[in-house]
């Protein structure tokens, strides 16, 4: 297995076998990276968490407006300067005479990105789809997937709007059942969400949709253990990924689902815009594209990336936000954000009226945190610190529970997630903003 520091020289070699201008890596941009990350080789990722010179040099690879403290990275986050500048290069390219440009010299880029995409999920490049988002992946799988009236779809009533409005179009279409399952957040166990799909499997149902961590709290399921369970009834599994991949270390095989799809301008830092859709390779026929290619292309992976012109400067540069995540490493980066989240949820959890909705389990949770007063509505509270402390962050306002999602990334500093739990915790003991 190649070191990161191998993976990056060989990344530097490829690219600069193109064009000058054409060159995807920023050996420089990149250099501070690789010598902080040589400097604590050694030590654990959970003891790496908690140095703030080694993020000191990851945070300012970043272009930010720190006047503005950003904890909603969960929705999109910005990419490091070297994504970016990569992404500027080849818009400026493909501008000159896109015809040629994009056509010729940047789109065939893009089995290079699906190479080394399909390298880090762990699966076969003619597995892998370049999509623009996870919304897009998904719904390629959920409406192309052959289904009859009277067949039932399972999900929870806590994945993503737009995938639930996927389906409710198909029940009103196609005359499929939709079952959708409540959980309590947090859950008692991982046990528990595995047997409650278990338990809501009937003779009709041929589909299940699950999050691998949800965008609401960041519960992680046991993806392994829902999707054999589905496979041995022969019910297809599509595991919304949207939050999950560049977040926390996993590969395809401890999946084992049939989709997969995920947006990359999350936690992978890609330009906003990118995304991929893995596909288990015996289902790539029996699934129908979102948008019709030729029928010369049923078994090709590529069925799915026809979309009528790409943007192809945005799906390249994906490739520099891959060798700026091997920078890292994704276990220290797992470990950081682990860090982040639990450093303000442990201190305001125990102040008057706060819950906490995400475990804090290492197997449950990760990064993205969910947490609720009593005596506050959510939404005013976002609004709070926002307009008085120019802090972002989400509201999740739901009839079973109520909270703010919080989700900092690798460029946020300790004194921001300090200040945001100080502000919280004030606010807690109050009683009202």
């Amino acid at each position: 297995m190649q070191s990161r520091r191998q993976f990056l020289n060989t990344f530097a070699r490829t690219s600069a076998a193109g064009t000058a201008v054409l060159a995807s890596f920023n050996a420089n941009a990149l250099a501070r990276i690789l010598e902080a990350s040589a400097a604590v080789d050694g030590r654990s990722a959970e003891d790496v968490a908690q140095d703030e010179d080694y993020w000191r040099e990851i945070q300012s690879a970043f272009t930010l407006d720190r006047t503005i403290v950003n904890l909603n990275n969960g929705g999109v986050c910005p990419s490091p300067r070297v994504v970016h500048e990569a992404f500027k290069r080849y818009l400026d390219v493909q501008n000159q005479s896109p015809v040629y440009h994009m056509w010729q010299i940047l789109e065939p880029g893009i089995e290079t990105v699906r190479r080394r995409l399909a390298a880090e999920f762990g699966c076969d490049p003619e597995e892998m789809a370049i999509t623009r988002n996870a919304s897009e992946a998904l719904q390629i799988a959920q409406l192309g997937i052959d289904l009859q009236p009277g067949d039932e779809v399972l999900t929870t009533d806590q994945d993503y709007p737009r995938m639930l409005n996927t389906w409710e179009q198909r029940v009103r279409r196609d005359g499929i059942k939709l079952v959708t399952l409540p959980f309590p957040v947090p859950p008692p166990s991982m046990a528990h969400l595995a047997e409650m799909f278990e338990k809501a499997v009937t003779p009709r149902t041929k589909v299940i949709l699950l999050c691998h961590i949800t965008n609401l709290t960041g519960q992680i399921f046991p993806v392994r253990e829902i999707c054999r369970m589905a496979r041995a009834r022969n019910i297809r599994t599509i595991v919304d990924g949207a939050h999950a991949f560049a977040h926390f270390p996993f590969k395809a095989s401890d999946l084992d689902c049939d989709y997969y799809g995920c947006s990359l301008h999350k936690w992978l830092t890609a330009p906003i815009g990118t995304g991929f859709l893995y596909v288990r390779r015996e289902l790539i026929g029996k699934t129908w594209a979102l948008q019709p290619g030729n029928a010369s292309q049923d078994e090709n992976i590529r069925k799915f990336e026809e979309i009528g012109t790409h943007p192809a400067a945005n799906h390249n540069a994906i490739a520099e936000a891959l060798a700026f995540l091997h920078g890292i490493g994704l276990e220290r980066k797992a470990a950081r954000l682990r860090y982040l989240k639990n450093r303000w949820a442990r201190r305001v959890e125990k102040a008057p009226g706060v819950r906490i909705h995400t475990s804090f389990d290492p197997a449950q949770s990760c990064g993205l945190g969910n947490v609720g007063l009593d005596a506050v509505d959510c939404s005013k509270l976002v609004e709070f610190f926002w307009t008085r402390h120019r802090i972002i962050v989400t509201p999740i306002k739901r009839q079973d529970y109520q909270g703010i999602r919080v989700t900092p990334n690798v460029y946020t500093m300790l004194e921001e997630v300090d200040t945001f739990a100080e502000i919280l915790e004030d606010v807690a003991r109050r009683g009202s903003l």
